[in-house]
C-alpha cells in the first residue's frame, strides 16, 4: 500500500482534520507502543499499520 492510499483511507475514516491528530497522538500497543507516525518512521509497512488501525478502531470491513 502506498502512503498516499494509506493517508487517503485515514482521512476517509477519521476526517481530514482528525486523521493526522490521531496518527500523531494515539499510541497503540499493537504498533509496539508507537503512534502511526512513529511506526511508519520506524519502517513499518503502511498496509500493516492500516490493518492495526482497522483492528484497534473497529473500522468497518467495507472501508478496510
Amino acid at each position: 500500500m502506498r502512503l498516499t492510499v494509506f493517508w487517503q483511507r485515514m482521512a476517509e475514516h477519521f476526517g481530514t482534520g482528525y486523521a493526522d491528530t490521531f496518527a500523531r497522538d494515539h499510541v497503540m500497543a499493537e504498533l509496539g507502543g508507537r503512534t502511526v507516525h512513529e511506526a511508519l518512521a520506524a519502517g513499518w509497512d503502511a498496509k500493516d499499520v492500516w490493518r492495526v488501525v482497522c483492528t484497534v478502531m473497529n473500522v468497518p470491513h467495507e472501508r478496510r
